[in-house]
């Protein structure tokens, strides 16, 4: 489980909506911004780019989408002493409860030396359960 005051953290209001999730391509709002996104296939290390949106279409884009309209609070922590940030997901329905946390390294290497804090539980890097690509096709957890 996440830390108690992570409500305090800055935090970002999100939805997401996919209109193909191989490849992945994705319409987004963050707050009062609004993109869309094509991610290459991968894990670890995935191509992504980005497209703004206004959000008259984004809300069109957003009507044509497949599956569960993702809805969550994005929360930032910056690590002291380095340039990473921690972003902890925290969904809505249908999936509040669930918690995802993630950190952006510059590279391989970096990923690889990261010692995650002892709250962020069970690392699924390497499943694609929990890429909201696949939650978005109504997947229980």
């Amino acid at each position: 489980a996440p830390p108690s005051d992570y409500h305090t953290w800055e935090a970002v209001q999100m939805e997401q909506a996919y209109l193909c999730t191989e490849p992945v391509v994705r319409v987004r709002r963050e707050n009062d911004s609004y993109v869309l996104t094509y991610k290459s296939k991968g894990l670890l290390a995935r191509e992504e780019y980005n497209l703004p949106l206004t959000k008259e279409s984004y809300l069109h884009l957003r009507e044509k989408a497949d599956g569960v309209l993702i809805s969550k609070t994005r929360y930032l922590l910056p690590l002291t002493g380095t340039d990473l940030t921690i972003e902890l997901d925290v969904f809505d329905a249908p999936y509040e409860g669930l918690y995802l946390a993630e950190v952006e390294f510059p590279d391989e290497a970096s990923a690889n030396a990261f010692v995650p804090p002892v709250w962020f539980g069970k690392d699924v890097t390497y499943s694609s359960d929990y890429h909201n690509s696949t939650l978005s096709k109504g997947k229980k957890l």
